[in-house]
């Protein structure tokens, strides 16, 4: 049985190979962020370490299969990994509330359980007020 070689990479045009590196380091910041290594995030995305490096200098492609899985290991939407900004919504800007828990949820997980503890901490307190 004859197994077939992958097809070779097509060259990446000059605007291509500036947007994978800059997607890249995004992605690299984000795994930073949640204090992930290389090796747990290409484990967690099945690839080599070595693929997992590529993507994140921006050598080679990440595969458009690979970004929601990717996004979601890092807690990020595909359009954070891309570098898309947000599109302002119709009726205006977010109110400044849901900016900061979009912020928050970017955080890492112990840093979005240390907030959460002070907001708790504060809305009891504010009830507690309201009681007395």
């Amino acid at each position: 049985m004859n197994a077939t070689a992958p097809a070779p990479m097509t060259p990446m045009a000059p605007d291509e190979k500036a947007f994978c590196k800059a997607m890249g380091g995004r992605i690299a910041e984000f795994r930073k962020s949640h204090g992930m290594t290389q090796v747990q995030l290409a484990e967690l995305m099945e690839v080599a370490q070595q693929t997992f490096a590529s993507w994140e200098v921006g050598r080679s492609r990440v595969p458009v299969a690979s970004l929601p899985r990717l996004a979601r290991a890092l807690a990020v939407t595909i359009a954070d990994l891309v570098g898309e900004e947000a599109m302002p919504a119709r009726r205006g800007p977010a109110p400044r509330l849901l900016q900061q828990v979009e912020r928050i949820q970017r955080l890492p997980k112990s840093q979005q359980r240390f907030i959460m503890q002070l907001i708790d901490t504060a809305l009891l307190a504010r009830v507690q007020d309201a009681a007395e």
